[in-house]
Parts: C-alpha cells; structure tokens; sequence
C-alpha cells in the first residue's frame, strides 16, 4: 500500500476527509502514529507460548502474517571461558532460536540442541547433570543480557559458529519531504510499509486511534486554559 493512501485513509478515519477540521495534521504525526501502531500490533501477535497455543506459530494464518519479519543472522562468537557471547542485531525484537557447531579435540562439529533459558536460573543449569552443558548429548542452554546472546559450554567444547533466528523490528514507513521536528531534517525519498494490505488496514485504524487520543488531549488543554483565562 502506497504511503499516499495511508495518509488518506487515516484522515478518513478521523472523519476529517471533509470537515478539513484538523487538516493541520502534519506529516511527521501520521508517519509517528503508524509506525507506534505497526509495532504494537507485531508485538501482539507475539504475545504467547505455543504450548496455550497464543505463541507466534499458534496458527497457518499468523505464521503467514509474521514470516516476512523473521530473519536469520550469522554471529561473531567470543569466547569467555565458560560460555561464547555474540551482540544481537540492532534490530532485533524477539527471540526465535539460534543454531550453533560445536568442536571438541579431534571430534568433528556437532549441531547443538539449544534452549533459552532464565538468567535466574543460571547456577542451578550449570549444576544440573540433566540440563548442564554436553558435547556428548550435542545440548546446551542459552541466555540473552546485556543486548547479547550467551550460550553456555562451561568449558567442554568450543562454539565453531553461530546463528541467531530472530523476529526483527519492521520497517518505519517514511514520507517523502516530511520534515522531522526532533531532528529538522527532510524525508528525501519514501520508504514503504513491508507488511501485507490487509495488515495495514489494521494498524491504520490503530494509528487514527493514537491521532484521536492525542487531538482530544489538546482540545482538553486548550479548553482547560481557557476556562482557567475566563475565571481569571
């Protein structure tokens, strides 16, 4: 869906299409409140664990709607000591999975079965023999702190590689000769919603929400201060 035709669309949510009564809305507050919408609406169907079947694969449908955000990366892995730590992608939103190649001695790299596991939960894992880390069952565990992934080896084995499998954040639409008023700068070219049509039509129903609130937050003040004028 064109940039032009969100515009439109959520000025006739607002039912200002003809009224022109709030035609003083700028650029920069439609690209704002859409771009607020789209990730709350992504971080809604998020929401969940398959296993009460609310997670992200909970049904065909949601898989097709949320694909497009689900991206792969290769890591840098380091090495400290007792685990390899790797930065996660700048745009990173949610957790999927990471894959890794183990190596130890002569033995040749070993997929390892990983799980994501509750930094609380640390000291108990690398304690368990059940659940601590194993070259020789190819399992172990991973945490995420710090804006980094940490996935453990207590000192077994050495991680070959690693990749992150994660929902990334989507694209902010831009519009092109919008000017920024935190930054005064010029949108030069337009950038596009990724999501599919019938997608946006719900987030600009969201977006024409947070316009409503916001316009009704103003008209509140400007009456309260000219209530507050009368009685002075």
């Amino acid at each position: 869906m064109l940039n032009s035709t969100i515009v439109i669309k959520i000025k006739q949510r607002l039912n200002k299409l003809d009224s022109q009564d709030y035609d003083n809305i700028e650029c920069w507050q439609v690209v704002e409140s859409f771009n607020k919408a789209q990730v709350e609406w992504v971080r809604r169907q998020l929401h969940g664990i398959n296993i009460v079947k609310e997670g992200d694969e909970a049904s065909t449908r949601r898989i097709d709607d949320l694909q497009a955000l689900m991206v792969s990366e290769n890591l840098t892995p380091n090495d400290e000591q007792y685990y390899y730590s790797a930065d996660i992608p700048s745009d990173y939103l949610q957790w999927k999975r990471v894959d890794t190649f183990a190596r130890q001695g002569c033995c040749d790299n070993r997929r390892m079965t990983i799980y994501l596991a509750e930094e609380a939960n640390l000291n108990q894992l690398l304690r368990d023999d059940a659940k601590k880390p194993s070259f020789a069952w190819a399992e172990t565990f991973a945490t995420l702190k710090n804006n980094q992934v940490n996935v453990y080896t207590n000192g077994e084995f050495d991680i070959a590689s690693m990749a992150l499998t994660y929902y990334r954040q989507p694209v902010k639409i831009q519009i092109q000769g919008c000017v920024d008023p935190y930054t005064n700068t010029e949108t030069l070219q337009n950038v596009e919603c990724e999501l599919k049509d019938d997608i946006i039509e719900v987030i600009i129903d969201e977006a024409a929400s947070i316009l409503a609130g916001d316009i009704e937050s103003v008209n509140q003040f400007s009456r309260g201060t000219e209530t507050a004028e009368r009685n002075n």
